[in-house]
């Protein structure tokens, strides 16, 4: 019989433990959630997520120029890697039933401050097989393995910075020049090899950066500039953002949604604005053009969970200005719609002030709801409540 859509409004508990229970108990078969985030903040909640759904879905941002993703991106000219693996090894299955030798090869780490030809000599033993954690892995999934080694040594030269290089990232990089410069065949097989519970995609194909003007008018480029991390953090409030083809242009480029994405946004049963720096990690991935129109058209609960503590890029802003921020991108898209049909609720924590959460309501007309979220005495939330609460929402 033709399936006929209809829209249905109910009152849910959150946490309901029923249907967490039922979660629980069938994660093959549990709901859909789809994510809008690049950075580390969501990895502990997806994590957690597995023991309730295996059906998560994490559109990243390939847009990060700090750290060692950064080393690759200007060797190879290429999108960012790191924060690709880092959600796949949060969803992966970690259990003795999994595959945790791979797991243990793609997770390692090369020393920060390990000599050169050392480095080179550990990153040849992992290509010749003879490094303890390569070894350690069975036919004929090691030589998938090497074969993504092998394409990543043929193309580096001898002056690259192994440095805390991540050999995951190493493996992701070779298969990517490996099949034609793309992402998606190499990011599908390490999502195999390791038994992803979820999909994890970047949010389009191409290698941009991310760029934003501040208020004094200065323009700043690249992801690592914007954070706080690796440089001093910004000392004015960010004004508009953008995507550029290098960290050097003066143009901002538009990128379109792929339609593969917008098949997964059409498959949600439940959107999420998760904890994150708020333009590197979130904002970024709201840019591309169709993704404010494909969230407008879903019926279903699309909701923001602000981050706890301190974030460099939100410089002097409220809870309702990081409410605003995500929107702007979204209601340039969608066009005249309300903002109700971009952001149904925000999840606050229970130690907000109420008058904080008043004032998102008063400005957008999207409810706030306060739930005892966080870690006792820490900025940061615990993440099976922020699981229970996210699969009571379906």
């Amino acid at each position: 019989m033709k399936t006929t859509p209809i829209n249905v409004q109910r009152q849910v508990l959150l946490p309901d433990d029923l249907r967490v229970a039922r979660a629980e108990s069938a994660p093959h078969l549990g709901p859909r959630l789809l994510f809008f985030s690049g950075g580390s903040a969501l990895n502990g909640i997806a994590r957690r997520l597995k023991h309730y759904t295996f059906n998560s879905m994490h559109l990243i941002t390939p847009f990060d120029s700090g750290g060692s993703s950064q080393v690759l991106r200007e060797a190879f000219d290429m999108p960012a890697v790191g924060d690709l693996r880092s959600r796949l090894m949060a969803l992966a299955d970690e259990t003795v039933l999994g595959q945790p030798d791979v797991y243990a090869l793609f997770s390692h780490r090369l020393p920060k401050d390990g000599d050169a030809d050392d480095l080179r000599v550990e990153v040849a033993r992992v290509q010749g097989g003879r490094h303890p954690l390569m070894a350690a892995i069975a036919r004929p999934m090691r030589q998938l393995i090497r074969t993504q080694i092998d394409s990543f040594i043929e193309a580096v030269d001898d002056t690259f910075d192994y440095r805390n290089a991540s050999i995951g990232n190493l493996i992701l990089a070779g298969g990517y020049l490996s099949n034609g410069r793309a992402l998606e065949p190499v990011l599908f097989l390490m999502s195999k090899m390791v038994d992803v519970r979820g999909t994890v995609r970047t949010i389009v194909d191409e290698n941009l950066h991310l760029g934003v003007t501040l208020e004094d008018g200065r323009r700043v480029v690249g992801q690592r500039a914007l954070t706080g991390k690796e440089v001093a953090p910004l000392d004015s409030p960010i004004r508009e953002v953008f995507l550029v083809e290098t960290l050097d242009a003066a143009k901002p480029v538009e990128t379109k949604l792929p339609k593969r994405n917008r098949k997964l946004i059409e498959q949600a049963e439940i959107i999420c604005y998760p904890p994150g720096s708020l333009y590197s990690s979130v904002v970024a991935n709201l840019l591309p053009e169709g993704v404010g129109r494909a969230i407008a058209r879903r019926s279903v609960p699309k909701v923001y969970l602000p981050s706890l503590g301190e974030d460099p890029e939100a410089l002097g802003y409220s809870l309702a200005d990081n409410v605003g921020a995500i929107l702007k991108p979204l209601l340039r898209d969608a066009g005249d719609v309300p903002a109700r049909d971009l952001m149904t609720h925000v999840l606050c924590d229970a130690g907000i002030s109420p008058d904080i959460c008043e004032e998102v309501t008063e400005r957008y007309g999207v409810p706030c709801v306060r739930l005892p979220l966080s870690n006792r005495n820490k900025p940061t939330y615990d993440v099976d409540r922020v699981s229970r609460v996210l699969v009571s929402l379906i």
